[in-house]
């Protein structure tokens, strides 16, 4: 797993070209309802089960109501206005009325608990916060007393009090009246954002201690939307299902990637649902954290061993040949002839079936927010299914690089977008710097110091990786990730969990120990889809994640994962000894962030135990 060094190799797109950026996201919106008003814009879930469409002008016109409605209860330019809401339209339609009033949207995940969303309104000084719910404005109440700034809450979902809490269509209907009467109100707001203005504030899902707010301006979300549309991810009659949280920067970037390019976006939060809603939506392009290709690529390959005899060999035999090709293709060799003939065949008996699984229209997926293994990226490219795996953090908006379309690396996150540059320092951290970088963390000096006192005029990722000779970038691990072992070997956790993944789909999420140890442990969650599965297969009615941790059977299938992947790995990166958690890790239970990353601390707390019994004790 050694990479060659390139410290101080700089890569960049800085003359790809790309749409001159809108002056503001306001802008944005305006310039997209004024080309493309009357045409299908979003598609979202209705309570009878079906989905309804909305075109451009409908958006815009509820937009702008709440967006007046905003002003008229006292929001001023680039004050705060926080939204605490799973992904739905409403949350799109609140955030563009924020944009469109000149005020700054403060984006809290429906997960955070009330402590810290009392943190973030305090920190933020939010003037009105959109909630999803009642259980969602609850956590506020809950904080009222240190609440100085705050005004209104307005519920999405449920009736006003007569006092501080409004319903959403009471918002609207303020809006309509100040309509009625300043009938050019957006477009003066709009027209006096400046780009430099905060639009967006994202606290951080850190690890430890308190979340840090980043301020993202107009134009870094006008220029992520330039630079994305000239690479082509997002065309005008793509269909895009965007299910991520829309209180991420990846969801965000998204948005306004759609804003830039137009097309549909079918928006439903519920996570449950994407399996069911892919052959409905049938889209053309999806995003997704690695967590949901894993859960894909698991879910087919237990299919398969679940299927057997003459079904599993076809299906064998249909991947070893479209690895053959696709490693040819990626040598720059052309695939004729009786592989061709093999190719078409396995595509007709296997690969289209896996497509069909998805809608059977995907052009391309994008995955970020986490590494993603190398092997699972190729299994799709393999299937005919092309994920432009790509880097970035909240500080750079999300979208920093991208491989391209029909130039994918598998285990690189390809190039820097255009306009942005990237290049490795000494110690082997990656630097950033273009439109897309923050404009600094909200009452942090220090913070700022650390990043970007690094090397003047570079963002500080915090991230190590290399350059290639095609400037292709490969993340290879978080910098105060990299930990040495007893012995004085580094080893990269996030790396040799990234790829255990593609070796056992019965794992849902994989834990790295190494730091000041003899040897290399891991922590091993188990999938409950996977186990359920697992279970039936094996008669084993239903198993609990606990019984299955306990099974010989399952530790027997884990312990092979292990040893296989350990013959991929240095000797000092082995997996020694493993454990297998008596549960899940989730969100709501606090190992996962947001975007279902790992908290690698808390989970080595929780189960500090299992850790010990590892080490002998």
């Amino acid at each position: 797993m050694t990479e060659a060094p390139s410290a101080g190799r700089t890569t960049g797109s800085l003359n790809e070209p790309y749409p001159k950026p809108a002056d503001n996201v306001g802008q944005l919106i305006l310039d997209r309802v004024a080309k493309s008003g009357p045409e299908e814009a979003f598609q979202a879930p209705t309570e009878d089960g079906g989905w309804r469409s909305y075109t451009w002008q409908q958006v815009f016109d509820e937009a702008s109501e709440v967006a007046a409605g905003l002003v008229s209860i006292g929001v001023e330019p680039e004050q705060r206005v926080s939204i605490a809401s799973n992904t739905r339209l409403d949350w799109i339609i609140a955030d563009y009325a924020i944009m469109l009033a000149g005020a700054a949207t403060t984006t809290i995940y429906p997960t955070t608990g009330a402590e810290d969303v009392g943190y973030i309104l305090v920190d933020s000084h939010t003037r009105v916060l959109i909630a999803e719910d009642m259980e969602q404005a609850e956590k506020a109440e809950e904080n009222k007393d240190n609440l100085a700034d705050l005004q209104t809450i307005v519920l999405m979902d449920g009736d006003g009090n007569g006092d501080n809490i409004l319903s959403w269509e009471e918002l609207k209907a303020k809006g309509r009246e100040l309509l009625a009467e300043k009938p050019d109100l957006i477009k003066d707001n709009v027209a006096a954002i400046n780009g430099d203005s905060l639009a967006t504030l994202i606290y951080t899902s850190g690890t430890t201690g308190k979340p840090k707010g980043v301020e993202l301006t107009h134009s870094n979300w006008t220029y992520e939307g330039a630079s994305m549309s000239a690479l082509g991810v997002i065309l005008p009659d793509d269909v895009q299902f965007l299910w991520l949280p829309l209180a991420h920067s990846f969801g965000k970037v998204l948005m306004c990637a759609h804003l830039q390019v137009g097309g549909v976006t079918a928006v439903d939060g519920r996570v449950p649902k994407i399996v069911e809603n892919l052959p409905v939506i049938r889209p053309t392009v999806m995003a997704a954290v690695p967590r949901i290709f894993e859960k894909v690529n698991a879910g087919v390959m237990r299919q398969v061993k679940e299927d057997g005899g003459a079904k599993e060999k076809i299906f064998n035999w249909a991947f070893a040949v479209g690895t053959e090709a696709h490693e040819k293709e990626a040598a720059g060799e052309k695939v004729g002839g009786l592989l061709a003939m093999k190719v078409n065949l396995a595509d007709k008996l296997v690969f289209s079936k896996i497509r069909e699984r998805l809608g059977g229209r995907l052009r391309y997926m994008v995955s970020g927010s986490a590494a993603l293994s190398s092997d699972i990226n190729t299994w799709f490219q393999v299937a005919g299914l092309p994920i432009l795996e790509g880097y970035g953090l909240t500080e750079t908006s999300a979208g920093s690089v991208v491989n391209r379309p029909g130039a994918i690396k598998s285990g690189t996150v390809g190039q820097p977008l255009p306009g942005t540059e990237a290049k490795i320092a000494a110690d082997g951290e990656i630097l950033l710097r273009g439109p897309g970088v923050m404009r600094g963390y909200r009452n942090r000096p220090e913070a700022n110091e650390e990043v970007f006192g690094v090397e003047e005029g570079w963002f500080a990722t915090g991230d190590i990786g290399v350059i290639d000779e095609a400037g292709r970038i490969k993340i290879t691990d978080r910098k105060k990730d990299l930990v040495k072992t007893s012995g004085g070997k580094y080893i990269a956790p996030g790396a040799i969990e990234a790829q255990f993944k593609a070796h056992c789909p019965l794992a849902g999420a994989v834990v790295v120990i190494a730091n000041n140890r003899k040897f290399a442990s891991a922590l091993v969650a188990l999938d409950p889809d996977a186990i359920t599965q697992w279970a039936t297969t094996k008669g084993l009615a239903d198993t609990s994640v606990e019984a299955a941790a306990k099974n010989p059977e399952v530790r027997a299938e884990v312990q092979a994962a292990i040893d296989s992947l350990n013959g991929e790995l240095n000797h000092w990166e082995t997996i020694k000894q493993f454990q297998i958690l008596p549960r899940e890790l989730t969100v709501e239970g606090g190992e996962l962030t947001p975007s279902l990353k790992v908290k690698r601390k808390v989970v080595e707390e929780e189960f500090a135990a299992d850790v010990d019994a590892m080490y002998g004790g």
